[in-house]
C-alpha cells in the first residue's frame, strides 16, 4: 500500500498556517461595539491566548480554539500535535484544561475515513495525558485536512496569567528550543537528515503542564506560549502590552542544533518572512541567522515567562526539578520603554 503523506495534501503546515500579524489586525478592525460583559476578564483587545470569564466564587472559565493544516505526515502524530498545541493555551493562562471537542476538515475523496479516524486518536492520546475527555466536536468535508480542537479550561482568578502584565526589570524565559518550523520544512523538502527525524514531532507532542504549576505563582509575572508568530511576534506582543522594551541575548535563545545547516539551503516556512514584514520597524540588531530562527513559526512551542528578578533562583530550580535544566537561565530582560519594541544584543 502507497504510504500517504498528509503534510502533500495542504499548502501550509501547523502554525505556521496563521495570519501574518499585521493582516490579522486588519481582519479584526470594527466599529462595531459589542455589549459591556464585566464578567469578561480577557477577550480580543489583549491580543491574549484564551478567553476568559468570571464565573463568580473566585473562579474563571478559559475558552480557546486552534486548528490548522498538517505538519507532519502520519495522522496520528498530526491529531496529538494539533490536541497538545489547543491545550497549550489554557496552560498558558496557568489554567488546568477540563474538555475538548474536536474541529475536523476532511477532504474524503482524496483521503480515507481511517486515516481521519487516526487522528482523532492521536487527540484522544493527548488528551488522555492531559487528564481530560475528547468529548465532541463537528467536521466538515474540505478541501485539505485540518484538525484542533476547542478548550474549556477552569482557574483561580488569583493564579490568572495573562500576556501583558510584564514589569521592567522582569526576566525573560522561554521553556522550549526554537526551530520547528525549520525542520519541518527541511523534512518536506527531503532534507532533514536522518539524525534529526521526529525531532521536531516530538517537542510539538509535548504538553505545556508546566503553565498550570508556574500559574500559581506570585512572582510569575506574565506568560504566553509561543505558536505561529515566532518567538519575535508573542514577544512584541508582550512587549508591548506591558508597554516595555524586551532587552533579548540572542546567544541564550535555546536553539535545536543544526539549523544553520538547514537555512543555508532556505529550509524556511514562507510565514517566516510574512512574520518579519509585520515586526521589522520594532526590532534592532537583527541579523541574517536571528531573523530566521526568531521569526520562525513554532508549533506547540514553548511557554514565554516573566519573572520577577528577586526570584530568579527560585525559578530555576523549579526548571531543573522539573527535568527542563536546559531553560534554565533567562534569555533577556524586560527594560524601560525604548524606541524598539525589541533590542537584540
Amino acid at each position: 500500500m502507497e504510504e500517504i503523506k498528509l503534510t502533500q495534501y495542504s499548502h501550509g503546515a501547523g502554525c505556521g498556517c496563521k495570519i501574518a500579524p499585521h493582516v490579522l489586525e486588519e481582519i479584526l478592525k470594527s466599529n462595531f461595539i459589542a455589549p459591556a460583559d464585566k464578567n469578561l476578564i480577557v477577550g480580543n483587545s489583549s491580543k491574549d491566548d484564551a478567553a476568559v470569564y468570571d464565573i463568580g466564587n473566585g473562579q474563571a472559565i478559559i475558552s480557546t480554539t486552534d486548528f490548522f493544516m498538517p505538519i507532519v505526515d502520519d495522522a496520528t502524530d498530526f491529531g496529538k500535535i494539533a490536541s497538545a498545541n489547543a491545550i497549550s493555551d489554557v496552560y498558558a493562562m496557568g489554567g488546568k484544561p477540563l474538555l475538548a471537542i474536536a474541529i475536523l476538515g476532511w477532504p474524503i475523496n482524496k483521503l480515507s475515513p481511517e486515516l481521519a479516524q487516526k487522528v482523532i486518536d492521536g487527540a484522544r492520546m493527548i488528551c488522555a495525558e492531559a487528564g481530560i475527555t475528547l468529548a465532541g466536536g463537528h467536521s466538515i468535508d474540505s478541501l485539505e485536512p485540518i484538525f484542533g480542537l476547542a478548550v474549556t479550561g477552569i482557574i483561580n482568578l488569583t493564579n490568572l496569567k495573562q500576556n501583558n502584565t510584564a514589569k521592567e526589570g522582569d526576566l525573560i524565559y522561554l521553556t522550549k528550543k526554537i526551530g520547528v518550523g525549520i525542520l519541518t520544512t527541511a523534512e518536506k523538502k527531503g532534507l532533514l537528515k536522518v539524525e534529526h527525524k521526529g525531532i521536531a514531532a516530538e517537542q510539538m507532542m509535548q504538553l505545556n503542564k508546566l503553565g498550570e504549576k508556574i500559574g500559581k505563582l506570585n512572582y510569575v509575572t506574565a506568560m504566553t506560549d509561543v505558536t505561529g508568530f515566532g518567538l519575535l511576534g508573542h514577544l512584541i506582543e508582550m512587549a508591548e502590552g506591558a508597554n516595555v522594551t524586551a532587552e533579548i541575548d540572542y546567544s541564550k535563545v535555546p536553539l535545536i542544533d543544526d539549523l544553520n545547516f538547514y537555512t543555508s539551503q532556505m529550509c524556511v516556512p514562507d510565514n517566516s518572512f510574512r512574520n518579519w514584514s509585520s515586526y521589522d520597524p520594532k526590532v534592532s540588531g537583527i541579523t541574517g541567522d536571528s531573523l530566521l530562527t526568531l521569526c520562525d513559526p513554532q508549533t506547540n512551542g514553548g511557554l514565554l515567562v516573566t519573572i520577577n528578578p528577586n526570584h530568579k533562583n527560585e525559578f530555576e530550580d523549579l526548571l531543573q526539578i522539573e527535568g527542563m535544566s536546559a531553560f534554565a537561565q533567562p534569555i533577556g530582560e524586560m527594560k524601560k520603554k525604548e524606541k524598539k519594541v525589541i533590542v537584540l544584543i
